[in-house]
Order: C-alpha cells, then structure tokens, then sequence
C-alpha cells in the first residue's frame, strides 16, 4: 500500500510563484519548507533575528497541527543563517522552544534571495512521536 501525499499551503506567496508547499505529509511524516520569519500577511521582516526566529515558528506551527502534528513531534531541524553571529544570536531562544524536544540540527550560513532575512528553517516531524 502507497501512504497518501498531502500538500499543505501556508498561504504565502511565495508557494504558488515558486512552485511549492509549505509542508508535506506522507504517512505519519511531515517535511516542513525551509521558512522565513516573515508574516505573510503584512509582508514585513523584522530587523531582529531572534524576533525572526520566533515568526518562523509561528509559520510553521499552522502546518504541522494541520498535518496532525506538534513542536513536540519535530525529530530535525536544518537551521540557515546568514552569519555565525547570527545563529549566536538565535541558538539560546532554539533552546528555549525546542526545550526537552532537542531534534537534530544542521545549521548553515547563507545568503537569502529576501531581502532583510537573516534566519530560515526547515524542518521533519513524525506524528504522534513527541506525546
């Protein structure tokens, strides 16, 4: 048997222009896009990374409880940064968020095509594993 595909949208612009979802659910897994801290719906960006960091968890949250899903259930992370100082900056309210959660991480530096976004993440949970 072939687990179902369900393609979940934030609504942001940017999935339908660019051609993508802002989750993925197969089975009882969960692919989160890499996601900005932007709030899609006044378009703004703050300068702050941590304030960024938390927008990004507000984007994201929609999307795994859609998916039947939580923080709690987040096994990994892929954190982008564009500069060390900046995941400096970050690391500590990650470990506020992500607590006794702790997924995996990867964290890179790189350069976004938004303007004014310094942090973006991407994420896999399992359902149902973080209860």
């Amino acid at each position: 048997m072939t687990a179902k595909r369900q393609n979940i949208s934030s609504g942001s612009k940017f999935e339908e222009a660019f051609g993508y979802s802002r989750a993925v659910k197969v089975g009882e897994t969960v692919y989160i896009s890499g996601t900005i801290g932007m709030n899609f719906a006044t378009g703004e960006v703050s300068p702050d990374p941590v304030e960024q960091l938390r927008q990004v968890i507000r984007n994201i949250e929609p999307a795994l409880k859609e998916a039947g899903a939580s923080l709690k259930d987040v096994v990994q992370i892929t954190t982008y940064v564009t500069a060390p100082e900046v995941f400096q900056a970050i690391g500590p309210e990650l470990g506020k968020i992500f607590g006794d959660i702790r997924p995996t991480n990867a964290a890179l530096v790189v350069e976004f095509p938004v303007p004014d976004v310094t942090v973006e993440i991407s994420a896999t949970a399992v359902i149902g594993c973080g209860s």
